[in-house]
């Protein structure tokens, strides 16, 4: 049964919950003006990774990337699968510890950090015990829930925005692209780069349409623009880069009378509180998958038990946000070795048996 709309839904509802957090920031920091030339930039390679990665797993029909890497050898899956591995468990540690710290600073102050992770970790670890199909009709649930919320925040958010901050377009540091080695950058690929490796690990389970995917990809773009823009029209930049979180201060302005919350904010923050826990499923069903190819003796539940204990131990060990930064610029490395290497070596892979069964028919 073709799965494409859950398939797509799950992609944009994991894109959306990197989006508004730590990316506003980056982007802004990264220039001074024409932050677009940034966005296009990630975007663009964003969507490049995703053809070339869709393209390699076409020449396999419903055989994941694991099984298309056993295929070539224990030792080549190995050496490619075991980054992917140790990549999604710092993603996931990183982003408990990063969002739990959010929600302590805007709405949940006199709650112990610990007691937030450990919520978000069961309520992730529940899901993911469920199994593919249930996560997945799960985000289409979250995604009928809160995406009619998001739209309403959206075009809120626009209300005290000046126009006249969008310019200038350009400088020579945008013309010359001069941005893109620069670390604010390199951080800000972390929202294009987390959640599409999750369409190489589902064919087995869950079947879908490759091309909608790339046309779905088209709906992130505008989205990566409000989460820049809006801060920027609201505050110009030079205020706008002294915040931590530009895109929820400006969405802190917002003055509706009519909502039952007395903040805007309140209601885009559980929307994408709901989106991050989808992910973070996302996440720890593929990483349970990986380690039980390694460890085919445990069950899955217990793994998905002991990786959550893993990954809550190692939580309780960061102390504070400067160490987020830092675990996250130390995994941009990771992340730019896995997005790049896992495409291209299906890409690779897939070629090479296309010609082995013209060979030999």
């Amino acid at each position: 049964m073709d799965k494409s709309l859950q398939v797509m839904v799950m992609y944009l509802l994991v894109h959306i919950g990197l989006i508004y957090f730590t990316y506003p920031m980056d982007i802004i920091a990264s220039l001074d003006v024409g932050h677009w030339s940034a966005i296009l930039l990630g975007y663009a390679s964003h969507v490049a990774l995703i053809g070339i990665y869709l393209k390699g797993l076409s020449y396999f029909g419903d055989r994941s990337v694991i099984e298309i890497f056993l295929g070539a050898g224990k030792m080549l899956a190995v050496i490619l699968l075991l980054p992917v591995a140790i990549y999604f468990l710092v993603v996931m540690t990183i982003t408990v510890r990063a969002y739990s710290e959010i929600v302590t600073l805007i709405f949940l102050a006199n709650t112990p950090l610990w007691a937030i992770m450990a919520l978000l970790l069961a309520v992730t670890a529940f899901i993911s015990a469920l199994g593919v199909e249930a996560l997945f009709r799960t985000a289409l649930l979250v995604a009928v829930l809160f995406l009619p919320v998001l739209l309403l925040v959206f075009c809120l958010s626009f209300q005290n925005a000046d126009w006249r901050y969008i310019f200038p377009l350009m400088d020579k540091k945008t013309a010359a692209l001069s941005f893109v080695i620069s670390r604010p950058f390199l951080l800000s690929q972390f929202a294009f780069t987390g959640g599409f490796l999750f369409m190489g690990f589902i064919p087995p389970y869950v079947h879908y349409n490759r091309r909608s995917l790339m046309w779905t990809s088209t709906l992130l773009l505008p989205l990566f623009l409000i989460s820049v823009y809006v801060p920027l029209l609201t505050f110009g930049e030079s205020t706008a880069s002294r915040f931590q979180f530009p895109f929820i201060a400006a969405v802190d302005t917002v003055d509706v009378s009519w909502l039952m919350f007395d903040r805007v904010t309140m209601f885009f923050l559980i929307s994408l509180i709901g989106f991050v826990l989808i992910f973070l499923s996302l996440l720890l069903w593929k990483t349970t998958l990986l380690f039980r190819r390694g460890f085919s003796f445990v069950r899955p539940v217990p793994a998905v038990l002991l990786l959550t204990l893993v990954m809550f131990i190692v939580c309780l060990q960061i102390p504070d946000w400067s160490s987020i930064e830092r675990w996250l610029w130390w995994n941009s490395f990771l992340r730019l070795y896995v997005v790049t290497v896992i495409p291209v070596a299906t890409l690779v892979l897939g070629m090479r048996h296309v010609r082995r069964e013209a060979a030999c028919p």
